[in-house]
């Protein structure tokens, strides 16, 4: 029996080719009076449809809108716009439903609606047929709007980039088309799409690193890249760029929203731009500005291609690729916002209405308007756009802005939200990553914790906490701080006061943070205790206040030594805790080299140098402040991808089937003097500083060890094992966790980078400069030291020696450096290097200049062969990197981090001795009611051997590992 026509689409909205060459258009409006297909062809070219189409002319008499009722096809000439516009009129509304055949349909194809119906705004109603609408389910989209009155379908004027006029007022009858975006047909039947296509890498949660970046702002300013290839999907794609991300170790990439995205109407008043992407045009289409030029200019397939390409190179480079997408709310704002597709359509279906007042919008999201996912057509809608970019595209995963917003059922927020539900059952979307941001505006909008199964969530508690005792404890400089032990164990051990919710729900589901998109950088974290979105253009109003931040004596960039180095150290610590805690762990692009927005913690509209990356450091030849810490943060990651003790997604202290706390004794809790906790410890303020054992029955154990106090201090480690220091966070300043009464310091100055021997411009005149330079500076050391003289000012306090002595190539701001001087006891005069300019696609390298200036050397080297040394060269480097990182988690490289001594981790190894205290331990609380020697964490006793002594450097924390 066959099915009658167009039945398998019945239930699904959609542009579908068939095999006669044309293509069967669905699309659903439940109110609407007619809806007409419209497709849109160049004057210049003959119509497809001259045969069917009956010509339109202009008629005094008779309006356009009129017109178009009288023919099923008709044809317009819009010589202006130099187009023709053939409008088929849809059958329908069949349970919602439209639907028409077009006789010929092409890829490529521009296209869009035209509804007509009720005109009640008050009421929710606001149909305008001389509104062009776009394809809620077009997988292609072409043009922006522009700030017009067209784009509205209330009557208005716009003065002074201002709209004039009542949302509730007389309907528009100015046609919008040219000013407003249309969709665009893309082919996709090709069976073959995908041979070829790379496996997906389905990293397991429990070995998960995320890595949040945005596909412009990564590399915009990429030195590595061409210019055309900078801030795109292609430039994602690079292989410089994977090369990078390898090195750095993460996982899975999570994208900053890209798909088709429009600038809110506040913004387009105001002059500005969207850079975030949380503002949503197509949910099936990719943003086309992300794309190259030249696929700019052939068209949406294109752009739709180098989308697929990038995700093929992420998964090919072995990277998941998790998209941010934003269901909770359209650009298309409030009921003042212009109309580009939903509101036209079917405004009461789509959005979620007052109750008392079906003329206002409920706005749950702060974005004028709100999705109504209490409708089973909106849930549908949503699920069909994730399988297209799962199936199609090749998505490993989604995380939801607003999360809440998409689970409230009448208003308030359930976990059994049927769209919940069509997700986990969902054959292909229930096995990918599902990540939920679990608060809105709404009422009780805070549900971190409560999805359940199987959806991870962003874990603002985690946050809040490492802030808080590593910044604003640490900066109030007082004995007692406002976050206690239990609150520190329990973020440390996965948060299972807040994830333990389920059976069989582990401390994967908790996305630990310290830093994302939305709010301050890492570095800026240090540096500001208060917003600075002045650029924003709303006085500084917008952005949170509560930041939980420290800018350690002075607001924003210093000179001042101790200032950077307690910076750099903070930086570390929110850095250790994120990556050496239980749980899913996520890092914000640019964090690992020091990226600041100047204190703008809301840079939503900030598409420019303020939020893209900057790269500059590549071309230093000295050790800078951000290699230190990339190579510093690049081991950590490494290590914890080598510990087995992070890879399982259990609690230590989690629920059983009957909903009891289950302990566990795979973790033990010490104070610094050796003892386990008291039951009054865990609450007391005061304690600052202990010691977190992670038991292992595989492998060897590892000691979290927390100093939280600004002094030195001594930490009696277990004495059942002998244990080795394998990161520390003091050690981007030049210390290191040492046997005995002292913490060891840097002996060396390490000048040159490992990133210097590789990169554009550290050819051999610049390795020849820098050894030179090296050479000069120990020479200068000794003769200082020989006559006593004074340490010169404006070096930081990390680069000094145990002498006090300051070498000449030392950083001066948080930014700079001074060269040391060459053989002639001057300067070395390094030439500018200008990336991007110029003809050439690749920046001159500052060696190359040198020489040129210097040597009369040949400056016109072919331009291929320059571009291909140098990808070889910035590729060495990211391997060297890589090499670094993997010796650290070797257990061969044990004590062997540059500028400190074997002796003092020899000495540790082969001292040990004598039994284990035998202390039981807990997961991470004691539960509610119950005491701590009741759950497991000591009662206190003094230990008969408290082992081991190893004094921590000050304000660190430190991986111990069991050896």
């Amino acid at each position: 029996m066959r099915n009658p026509p167009l039945h398998r689409y019945a239930t699904r909205p959609g542009f579908y080719f068939t095999d006669d060459g044309g293509a069967d258009v669905v699309v659903r409006s439940e109110t609407a009076g007619q809806v007409w297909l419209c497709v849109l062809e160049s004057i210049d070219r003959p119509s497809a449809f001259f045969q069917d189409a009956i010509r339109l002319f202009s008629d005094p008499g008779s309006s356009f809108i009129r017109q178009i009722h009288e023919f099923p096809v008709c044809t317009r000439i819009i010589e202006h716009l130099y187009l023709r516009e053939t409008l088929f009129r849809m059958t329908g509304p069949n349970y919602g439903l439209w639907y028409v055949h077009l006789p010929k349909a092409w890829d490529g194809m521009r296209y869009g609606y035209r509804v007509d119906g009720a005109w009640d705004p008050k009421h929710g109603v606001r149909f305008n047929p001389y509104k062009f609408l776009l394809d809620p389910y077009g997988k292609g989209v072409e043009g922006a709007m522009e700030l017009d009155p067209a784009a509205f379908s209330y009557a208005c004027e716009v003065q002074d980039r201002k709209v004039i006029g009542s949302a509730y007022g007389e309907m528009s009858t100015v046609d919008s088309l040219g000013h407003v975006p249309v969709s665009v047909a893309i082919d996709d039947r090709d069976i073959h799409k995908h041979v070829g296509d790379p496996d997906h890498p389905h990293v397991p949660w429990r070995k998960t690193v995320i890595y949040e970046l945005h596909v412009k702002g990564f590399t915009a300013n990429a030195p590595w890249l061409p210019e055309e290839l900078r801030g795109t999907y292609a430039g994602l794609a690079h292989p410089i760029t994977l090369a990078y991300l390898q090195n750095l170790g993460v996982t899975s990439i999570e994208l900053l929203p890209i798909q088709a995205k429009q600038d809110e109407l506040f913004l387009q008043e105001h002059g500005r731009h969207n850079y975030w992407g949380y503002s949503t045009l197509s949910y099936f289409s990719p943003e086309p500005s992300y794309a190259t030029k030249a696929a700019q200019a052939k068209g949406a397939t294109a752009v739709r291609l180098e989308v697929i390409n990038m995700v093929r190179a992420l998964h090919e480079a072995g990277f998941e690729v998790i998209m941010d997408v934003v269901y909770n709310h359209t650009c298309e704002g409030g009921v003042e916002g212009p109309t580009m597709c939903w509101r036209g359509l079917d405004d009461l279906a789509y959005y979620r209405h007052q109750k008392a007042n079906p003329g206002r919008l409920e706005d749950t999201t702060g974005c004028g308007n709100t999705f109504d996912f209490t409708n089973t057509h909106v849930v549908t809608f949503a699920v069909d756009s994730l399988r297209y970019w799962a199936k199609r595209i090749g998505i490993d995963g989604f995380r939801f802005d607003l999360g809440v917003t998409l689970a409230r059922l009448n208003g308030e927020f359930t976990q059994h939200h049927p769209f919940l539900y069509a997700l986990r059952s969902d054959l292909l979307l229930g096995n990918l990553k599902l990540i939920m941001e679990p608060w809105d505006l709404g009422n009780l909008g805070w549900r971190t914790g409560q999805f359940s199964i199987p959806f991870a969530e962003w874990n603002d508690r985690f946050r809040d906490t490492a802030r808080t005792f590593w910044l604003q404890d640490v900066d109030d400089s007082t004995d007692f701080g406002r976050t206690s032990l239990q609150e520190m164990a329990t973020r440390l051990c996965g948060s299972a006061d807040l994830f333990a919710t389920d059976p069989g729900r582990g401390a994967t589901a908790s996305i630990n943070f310290v830093t994302c998109h939305d709010g301050f950088t890492l570095t800026d974290l240090t540096r500001y205790n208060s917003k600075h979105n002045e650029a924003n253009g709303e006085n500084n109003n917008d952005g949170s206040s509560v930041n939980h931040s420290a800018n350690f004596g002075v607001e924003g960039v210093t000179d001042a030594p101790e200032i950077i180095a307690a910076r750099e150290q903070a930086a570390m610590n929110l850095t250790g805790m994120l990556m050496l805690s239980l749980g899913t762990p996520m890092m914000l692009a640019g964090d690992e080299f020091r990226n600041t927005q100047d204190g703008n913690n809301n840079a939503y509209c900030q598409d420019n140098d303020i939020t893209w990356m900057s790269w500059d450091w590549l071309y230093s030849p000295h050790k800078t402040r951000e290699m230190r810490r990339l190579e510093t943060v690049s081991r950590l990651v490494s290590l914890r991808k080598s510990l087995d003790l992070y890879h399982h997604e259990d609690f230590f202290t989690r629920l059983t089937q009957l909903g009891l706390l289950k302990p566990s004794d795979r973790v033990k809790w010490f104070l610094p003097d050796g003892t386990p906790p008291k039951e009054s410890d865990w609450f007391d303020l005061g304690v600052r500083s202990f010691t977190m054992r992670l038991l292992s029955n595989s492998e060897v154990d590892v000691c979290i060890v927390v100093n939280g106090v600004a002094e030195d201090r001594q930490f009696h480690l277990p004495s059942d094992s002998k244990w080795a220091p394998k990161w520390c966070s003091a050690e981007i300043n030049g210390r290191w966790p040492a046997q005995g009464d002292r913490a060891a310091e840097n002996e060396t100055s390490e000048d040159i980078s490992v990133w210097m021997q590789h990169v554009q411009n550290a050819d051999e005149t610049v390795r020849r400069l820098a050894e030179q330079a090296r050479t000069q500076e120990e020479t200068d050391r000794r003769l200082r030291a020989g006559s006593n003289a004074s340490a010169s000012t404006g070096a930081s306090s990390d680069d000094r020696g145990d002498t006090g002595a300051i070498p000449d190539d030392v950083l001066t701001t948080e930014f700079g450096v001074v060269p040391a001087r060459g053989d002639d006891g001057q300067l070395p005069n390094f030439p500018a290097s200008e990336p991007g300019s110029g003809s050439d696609a690749v920046p001159d390298s500052t060696a190359d200049a040198y020489q040129a200036a210097n040597t009369g050397s040949d400056a016109s080297t072919d331009a291929e062969s320059l571009a291909e040394r140098r990808t070889m060269q910035v590729t060495d480097a990211l391997r060297a990197v890589g090499h670094a990182a993997a010796a650290a988690v070797s257990d061969d490289g044990i004590g062997q981090m540059p500028g400190f001594q074997r002796s003092s981790v020899d000495s540790a190894t082969d001292s040990v001795s004598g039994a284990g205290s035998g202390l039981p331990g807990d997961g991470s609380v004691a539960p509610s009611g119950t005491s701590a020697a009741e759950a497991g964490m000591g009662t206190g006793t003094q230990a008969n051997d408290a082992g081991t002594v190893w004094t921590m450097p000050a304000l660190s924390i430190t991986l111990m590992k069991q050896v």
